[in-house]
């Protein structure tokens, strides 16, 4: 039998899974139904799904504190919902409404909310890793207690940004994390015949940066990973790089033909989904049954409604805002 202190860590560990669980399937299905508006003309410009790397974005942010802060990239809005930011106002977002969350100005590829330490998704391959770095240098030297996270794809371990980012991390042990999600194509380009070294955390290595390579699809090894490397950074030790394999299930973009990856190899990663191996785990330990299970999916489905009817109801901007919040006024 339990005693008092193995019950309560025992209800932690349950909670914590719950919730990355319910974070996980947040991001699946509102993802999916983007997907579902985009192809009815509702969402306008380029849509980039994250389904299938839910539990890198959920991992890594369920070590975070809410303050901490997060850069992204073309592909971030499962690191929104992960950090915390209102899916409501992120599908008015995408709707192009005043009551988004950059008021319908940033849409997609520049979704962005300060309040949550969310610093803004990037449409530039790698420009939101020297981004972090500014943020954890903020934080170090006003000693706040804050982490960066960088999150990148494969596709970044090849620019400079990436390469002149860590190593002035290294050099001044910034409170750090650089995240790079190895879906395996930057675009359509595998990252075995476009990155010179089969292991990216060689290249952590190189600037005295501890790496771990774990496995992106097990939101718990994600989770354990950045917990030991968000210790790190708070302690002062400086930055560590965490490369996690991973999949995107749909395209580069919705519309892409995908003539460059297989059906046999898609579905063998989708035989890995992060969001079953979790729910089996949970289930087989008898945290979780089936009818709880299907009473959280359809919690997460009426929130996902909500957010779609929430921006459908939302007014447009008016055109004399165009140029609000575009500049930054400096008193001398």
């Amino acid at each position: 039998m339990l005693n008092v202190s193995e019950q309560a860590s025992r209800q932690s560990t349950k909670d914590e899974l719950l919730e990355m669980l319910r974070k996980m399937l947040t991001i699946r299905r509102f993802e999916e139904r983007v997907v579902k508006e985009f192809e009815a003309g509702r969402v306008k410009g380029f849509v980039h799904a994250y389904i299938g790397e839910e539990a890198v974005a959920v991992g890594i942010c369920s070590a975070l504190h809410e303050d901490d802060y997060i850069t992204s990239t073309h592909r971030g809005h499962g690191h929104c919902i992960a950090k915390g930011v209102d899916v409501k106002s992120m599908m008015a977002e995408l709707f192009g409404r005043r009551t988004g969350v950059c008021k319908g100005k940033g849409g997609s590829m520049h979704i962005a909310d300060l309040s949550m330490g969310m610093l803004g998704a990037n449409g530039i391959v790698g420009g939101g890793i020297p981004i972090a770095n500014g943020a954890a240098l903020s934080a170090k030297y006003r000693k706040s207690g804050q982490v960066a996270v960088a999150f990148f794809g494969d596709g970044g371990l090849n620019q400079g940004s990436f390469h002149e980012t860590l190593n002035l991390a290294s050099i001044l042990k910034l409170p750090i994390l650089f995240v790079c999600e190895n879906n395996q194509y930057a675009e359509s380009t595998p990252v075995k015949y476009a990155t010179s070294v089969r292991d990216p955390t060689v290249r952590a290595a190189s600037y005295g940066i501890p790496a771990v390579r774990v496995d992106g699809m097990d939101v718990v090894k994600v989770h354990e990973a950045a917990v030991e490397a968000v210790s790190r950074a708070r302690n002062d030790e400086g930055p560590t790089m965490l490369v996690c394999d991973t999949y995107r299930y749909r395209g580069h973009f919705e519309g892409d033909d995908q003539t460059y990856r297989t059906n046999v190899e898609v579905e063998e990663w989708k035989s890995k989904d992060p969001i079953v191996r979790l729910k089996n785990q949970m289930t087989s330990g008898g945290m979780i049954t089936e009818e709880e299970y299907l009473k959280l999916e359809k919690s997460v489905m009426d929130e996902i409604d909500e957010s779609v009817e929430y921006a459908d109801n939302s007014p447009w901007p008016n055109p004399e805002e165009a140029l609000e919040d575009v500049f930054t006024n400096i008193e001398r």
